[in-house]
């Protein structure tokens, strides 16, 4: 891939950087040579402003026009003028300037982060992680401490290379040239291909990764045969993002993590995501989805949003035993059966600590729920996860070994039983067009919906077991059509 470092002056970037051809942004936007036809070209952009129509603003605009890729991105650099994008933090993040800033002495902060880094080491992690929050190659944040001690981002500005201090030039020429060789380096031996496809997960995340590291591997052959390349990134890739056409998320979601952020960010991008930001949101919260099923009058365990006002009247209307689950709860956990008013209270305390809204279910004892998969709102796969060896639940979280899950039976999609699988359908279609697994109770020949599943498990030998390598050439089926079809509307 060919990388441009666009500047106002070639004069601002006076540096050697390998791999990397300086030209000054009137060359970029008005020659020839810089047409759409260079699609595969990385645009660096390091002019004087990014300012609302101007010189710099134009050349990430018509990089994104042409099928470059320009960091920063349009999009980064209406956020850099959005003082409430400075002000919306994830908790992580916020939790990192307060380890990192606190044994200061100072009411006042000046971190400078060039492409990632910072001069001190000690910074790294924290500037790594706000380059994540700011694609733009170079920024300086100045933080400032409240009267309760918090630190807190105070504003964002983007320096332009020829205001540099003389003692910083260095670094910064040899973090770009660091940034450039990084990406040199990915595991890219391959011809040029249609489409690049980033593929998001956690190496870290064993027992609870949405596909293992067969299941992977698969994926990013099934891409290669449609002329797509696949790369696996991790959180620490968000400044990359837009390198890729689109986003495949295999990494545990939540709302209030990094996962739902490279969804979003990726969506406002126009990329192609899956899970997109909005099936995320959804399917995360339990209080929503049954609220969206009893409204859509499709059938459920009977459910109580529970709140402080009506905790003395839930077993009233559900029996012991019933289910009670946190709105976020994932693989079994944040999810207890409730036997007794004494457990309901010692429960009810903890678990609204963290959310002002619960869920109390019926329960419907089964030995297994069926897992229907969907994607492009058509039936992918059929499962039948059973329960842990002598638990209640598909998972056991308290085992790390042999007996924490349930056996999982895989049959073609016809043989599971319609009515299942018409259910999933409908509930599926309510959330929208992206890859869920709806898990459906039978229970005494009544079907019943448990959840709608965002980001579905798929692993090898298990979802698989009867599509095969098919399985993974449906899903990037799906992306290669709507990476077309995005392409088609940007050709018109």
């Amino acid at each position: 891939m060919t990388v441009l470092i666009v500047v106002s002056d070639v004069r601002d970037w006076p540096f050697e950087t390998p791999g990397a051809e300086v030209i000054d942004a009137q060359a970029y936007l008005t020659s020839p040579d810089f047409s759409s036809e260079n699609r595969s070209c990385r645009i660096i952009n390091l002019c004087r402003s990014y300012r609302y129509q101007s010189t710099g603003y134009y050349v990430s605009l018509l990089a994104e026009a042409r099928g470059h890729k320009p960091l920063p991105g349009v999009i980064t650099l209406q956020d850099l003028r959005n003082r409430t994008s400075v002000r919306v933090l994830s908790d992580e993040l916020d939790e990192l300037i307060q380890q990192n800033l606190g044994p200061l002495q100072s009411s006042e902060f000046t971190l400078s982060v060039y492409f990632g880094r910072n001069l001190a080491r000690r910074y790294d992690k924290l500037a790594l992680q706000l380059f994540n929050l700011f694609a733009a190659p170079m920024l300086r944040f100045e933080f400032i401490r409240d009267s309760q001690g918090h630190w807190q981002i105070h504003r964002v500005q983007s320096p332009s290379p020829h205001t540099l201090p003389d003692s910083h030039k260095p670094f910064v020429a040899e973090s770009a040239a660091l940034y450039l060789a990084r990406r040199a380096s990915a595991p890219r031996t391959r011809k040029r291909t249609r489409f690049d496809l980033a593929i998001l997960h956690d190496p870290a995340e064993h027992h609870n990764a949405p596909s293992n590291e067969t299941a992977l591997k698969r994926f990013i052959r099934a891409a290669r045969e449609q002329d797509v390349y696949a790369e696996l990134i991790t959180k620490d890739d968000y400044s990359r993002l837009l390198e890729f056409d689109a986003l495949f998320i295999r990494e545990t979601t939540f709302v209030n993590h990094h996962t739902y952020r490279f969804a979003r960010r990726a969506a406002k991008e126009g990329m192609v995501v899956i899970d997109d930001p909005v099936s995320i949101l959804r399917c995360t919260n339990k209080v929503y989805l049954a609220e969206m099923l009893a409204r859509h009058h499709i059938d459920m365990p009977r459910s109580i949003v529970v709140h402080r006002e009506n905790i003395d009247s839930i077993a009233e209307q559900l029996s012991f035993p019933f289910v009670l689950k946190q709105p976020d709860s994932a693989f079994s956990q944040g999810v207890v059966r409730i036997h007794s008013e004494q457990e309901l209270h010692q429960k009810i305390s903890t678990f609204l600590g963290d959310s002002e809204l619960l869920i109390a279910q019926e329960y419907l004892p089964t030995t297994f729920d069926w897992r229907i998969g969907i994607i492009d709102r058509k039936p992918l796969f059929a499962c039948r996860y059973f329960m842990a060896p002598g638990h209640w639940q598909i998972v056991r979280q308290e085992l790390s070994g042999r007996g924490r899950y349930g056996k999982t039976e895989t049959l073609p999609v016809e043989l599971a039983p319609r009515k299942a699988v018409k259910l999933a359908l409908r509930a599926a279609n309510l959330i929208g067009d992206g890859l869920y697994g709806v898990d459906v109770k039978e229970s005494n020949g009544r079907f019943v919906i448990i959840e709608v599943n965002d980001n579905p498990n798929i692993d090898a030998d298990s979802e698989d077991s009867i599509l095969k390598e098919d399985l993974y050439s449906r899903i990037m089926e799906v992306f290669v059509r709507r990476m077309e079809q995005k392409r088609a509307r940007l050709d018109d």
